[in-house]
Formats: structure tokens, sequence, C-alpha cells
């Protein structure tokens, strides 16, 4: 089978993160420059079925170009079908999920527990790649326990199923994000395809881009929780691995960001769900900083854009060294 080609420009991309990872951030972060983005995880069966909200997940604008829409399921045909309707919204890839761990995913057979049935996954791959006109990729974890560390081989059979490329995120099922990355099973995918493959797991900022890069031949890496309230973590990592000089943002700089990510997510959703969402985002933006314990509880209780400048102004206050 043909695989159809995909080439990535740069070093890091954003991962795709549930609930977190929506389309203000991937805009933010592709501004700050993450090689590409993928969309927040969507049911197969949902947008069969017509579920809205599930469509919703798969809009994109062309701020978050190169952009991967990301499906779940463990039925070929519903898989297939789902990839087509997702090309309504032109993404510039499908990609499959074999790597969440949650219960209400892997529990009904989809995401991280398509590791336990290989020629399933192979199926699944082949029925998408089949169906689309655009490069199939696949999320995948080490493997579905530690009795079962079973990338390289699943990593094959996507490929000869006529997979574009391949992530890995180096920690099994149970392991969820900790302990620490398998570098080992990266390094083994890489050896059995011949497709590129992309690291995931702990990179939080250049130096541990590079050691993913050393460590596992992988070529490219993706970036995940060490985004959150930080898009400037991709600026920081091109600059290292380019061999040039990065300068942080001032606190006003960070405020300016996160001001602007708040406000695409005002006009994208609907507001009060925006603004209850940017609870997160903001107390994820005063990491590190002075008094940053008071300032998340304060974040706890945003209920307009003018909490938020508030909690800013007291961090400015707070943080005048920064």
């Amino acid at each position: 089978m043909e695989t159809r080609k995909i080439q990535f420009k740069g070093y890091a991309a954003l991962a795709p993160m549930a609930g977190v990872a929506d389309r203000a951030m991937r805009e933010i972060c592709r501004e700050h420059g993450a090689a590409f983005t993928v969309g927040e995880l969507t049911s197969a069966r949902g947008i069969t079925l017509g579920d809205k909200k599930s469509a919703l997940l798969l809009g994109c604008s062309d701020k978050e170009r190169p952009f991967g829409s990301q499906l779940f399921g463990n039925d070929p045909k519903i898989m297939a079908d789902a990839a087509v309707r997702a090309l309504e919204f032109r993404p510039d890839f499908i990609d499959i999920n074999m790597g969440c761990p949650a219960p209400k995913v892997a529990g009904n057979g989809g995401g991280s527990a398509l590791m336990r049935e290989p020629k399933l996954a192979a199926e699944i791959v082949k029925a998408v790649v089949n169906a689309v006109n655009v490069p199939v990729t696949v999320k995948m974890r080490t493997g579905f326990d530690n009795e079962n560390i079973n990338a390289p081989e699943l990593a094959a059979l996507c490929e000869a199923a006529g997979a574009a490329a391949i992530t890995v995120h180096g920690r099994t099922r149970p392991q969820m994000y900790a302990p620490g990355v398998d570098y080992n099973t990266i390094a083994e995918v890489k050896k059995r395809v011949k497709i590129p493959v992309i690291g995931n797991g702990d990179v939080t900022d250049g130096k541990s881009a590079e050691y993913m890069y050393s460590a596992t031949g992988c070529d490219f890496v993706s970036v995940g929780r060490a985004s959150q309230g930080n898009p400037f973590v991709f600026e920081e990592i091109n600059a290292y691995l380019s061999g040039k000089s990065y300068s942080p943002p001032t606190l006003e700089e960070r405020f300016e960001v996160m001001m602007k990510q708040i406000r695409l997510m005002h006009l994208y959703k609907d507001p009060h769900n925006a603004i209850l969402e940017a609870r997160k985002h903001t107390a994820w933006y005063m990491r590190g900083l002075e008094g940053a314990a008071n300032l998340r509880r304060m974040c706890g209780e945003i209920s307009s854009i003018s909490d938020i400048e508030a909690i800013c102004q007291k961090a400015l206050e707070q943080n005048r060294d920064l």
C-alpha cells in the first residue's frame, strides 16, 4: 500500500489535549512557533451520528495549519466514515488516536485499548487511509500496560497499512503521565519503521527536546502539558535547537498573550463556557510567580474578563522584577 507523504517544518508541534488545546490555544501556539497542531480528541461514532458537539471539535482556522483532526473509535467503517466527514473542515491530515488512557475512551475499545488488538488497529488505519485523500497519522503509547510493550510491532503494522507518521508517547496506559519517559521503546519504533516518528513525553524546553531527539533518533517532537500557559516554549525550543539566543517574555508580554488567548476563546465558544474554561488557562499562566497559590485561588473564581484583568494587575504588583 502506498503511504501518503507528510512533511513537517520546524522542531516541535503542539500535542493534542482534550479539553485544553482548543482552537484559541492552537492559534496562539502556532503564532509562537509550534510547527503544527492537532485538534481535540473527537468521537468517530459521534460524528457519524451527527453530534454537533463532536463536529465543533473538528473546526479549524488557517492560523492553526498545518492541522490534523484527531479521531478515536474501534470500528474500521465508522472511523473511515468519520474521517470522510472530517474532510469537510479541510484538515491537512487525519490522526488516529491509539493512546488515550481515559476510561470513557479506552473503556469502550478506543484510544489505548487498540494496542491490545494490533490486527484491528491496522484494519482501522487501512480503512481510513483508503477513505481519505490526506495523510493519516497514528498516536500511540509504548504499550497498553507494562506487560505488553508492543509499540514497535504496532507501528510496523500501521506503516504497512498506510500510516504516514507515528507519534509515540513514551509511557504505557497505566502510567498516564508519570513516571519518566521510556526513550528506548521510542527508539525501537524508529528502528522498525521508515515513516517519520514523533517523540512525545516530558518535552518541556530546549534541552529536553534535544534529549528526546538524541536518545530516540526521532524525526520530530511534540509538546503537551509544558505548553499550558506557556506557548513560548516553542520559541525556546526552536531557538535552542537552531543555536540561537532566546529571551523569555516579560510578565507584561506573557499576560498580553494570555489575554489574547482568552479573548479568542470568548470569540470562538459560548461566552459563559469560555470564561469557565479560562479559569484553568489563567491559572497556568500564573505558574512560577510570587504569590502563585493565591493567584490560582482567584483564578478559580473568575466569572468575567474583568476578573482576569484584575488578577493580572495583582500579579504584576507582586512581581515587579519579572
